[in-house]
């Protein structure tokens, strides 16, 4: 079992950003809140983690959200507001019997298989641009 800490995460900029995503407790369904902080409270970015038994099966799900926060004026008031946010979700489903290392391959294949360099899945999740 690990302990709970920072998570740092590298997004995919041309020089990547390391993200860090600090402990924010956990929600009523044991599932582990993490967020990172910015200057505003409503745009911060969250992050979550969870893991339960049912139906006789190992189910995670891992949670992304981004907001993004711009700067309204109105009559010469500035104020932040949430304009956008993107969602990313990760589900996981494993048989009790499963060996460690099929997990691990799953993860693996699923992890690669998000990378810049798979075209055809890049070019559908990242430029909304359909397969033919």
């Amino acid at each position: 079992m690990s302990a709970r800490g920072n998570l740092v995460i590298n997004d995919r900029a041309t020089t990547p950003v390391a993200h860090t995503y600090t402990p924010d407790g956990d929600d009523k369904n044991g599932v582990h809140l993490y967020s990172e902080k910015g200057s505003v409270p409503a745009g911060n970015a969250k992050y979550s983690i969870g893991l339960r038994q049912t139906g006789g099966r190992y189910r995670g799900s891992i949670r992304l959200a981004i907001p993004v926060v711009q700067t309204q004026t109105i009559n010469g008031v500035s104020t932040p507001v949430v304009v956008r946010t993107s969602y990313m979700e990760v589900n996981t489903s494993f048989d009790p019997l499963s060996a460690t290392q099929e997990r691990a391959d799953a993860v693996g294949l699923m992890v690669n298989s998000l990378a810049a360099a798979q075209a055809q899945i890049n070019d559908l999740i990242v430029n909304l641009s359909d397969i033919y």
